[in-house]
């Protein structure tokens, strides 16, 4: 009868590194996935940044706040701006003909921005964490923390280790402070994982 034979030394230290080595690779993988991520939302707020540029050189006001959008056949009076240099209203307001959501219909209308499949001229494109971008002239309204920003692009649903490394790249880690706000106190604890999701707005 043959004793029963079990695994060697060498042996357990090849399949160690070979466990090492798949969870080497899957870490990686979510590293490059998660830093295409971060590239995405780069250019999402440099193609929405340049959108808005062209409008302003077109036809002297910010969309959203366009108090001559019926310019564009289509365009109702109602759908006009106050013209006051600003765009009101919550970045992420879910209530049609507030400035904030007039901004995708003048940019729409202008050729600037792709329009949806549901043909709904108003609706805020989405990020790639699922969550809206909106532009505003009122951080405050939606809890940015330091002082209120003249103009910026909000983005919502963005997992605490991707806000540390868009400050980390584009500002000073700091929530409250720079380029790069939060709607939360700070990123402690966010640095390794996902803990918390923020709001992020980009100055413009």
């Amino acid at each position: 009868m043959k004793k029963a034979h079990g695994f060697t030394f060498v042996e357990i230290a090849i399949v160690l590194i070979i466990i090492g080595l798949l969870l080497g690779s899957v870490l990686k993988g979510q590293e490059l996935i998660t830093n295409a991520k971060i590239k995405n939302l780069e250019g999402n707020f440099q193609s929405i940044v340049q959108a808005i540029s062209i409008y302003q050189e077109r036809y002297h006001a910010l969309p959203g706040d366009d108090g001559n959008a019926t310019r564009f056949n289509g365009i109702s009076s109602a759908q006009n701006g106050d013209n006051n240099g600003k765009i009101d209203d919550a970045f992420n307001s879910e209530d049609l003909n507030k400035e904030s959501r007039l901004v995708w219909l003048h940019l729409r209308y202008a050729n600037l921005v792709a329009k949806t499949l549901s043909q709904d001229m108003q609706e805020q494109p989405h990020n790639v964490f699922n969550g809206i971008i909106g532009v505003s002239s009122d951080s405050n309204k939606n809890g940015a923390q330091g002082e209120n920003i003249p103009l910026f692009i909000g983005f919502t649903k963005i997992p605490g280790n991707v806000a540390i490394a868009l400050e980390s790249r584009l500002d000073d880690l700091q929530a409250d402070m720079g380029r790069i706000r939060s709607n939360l106190i700070n990123y402690e604890g966010d640095r390794s994982t996902p803990k918390e999701e923020h709001n992020l707005y980009f100055a413009f």
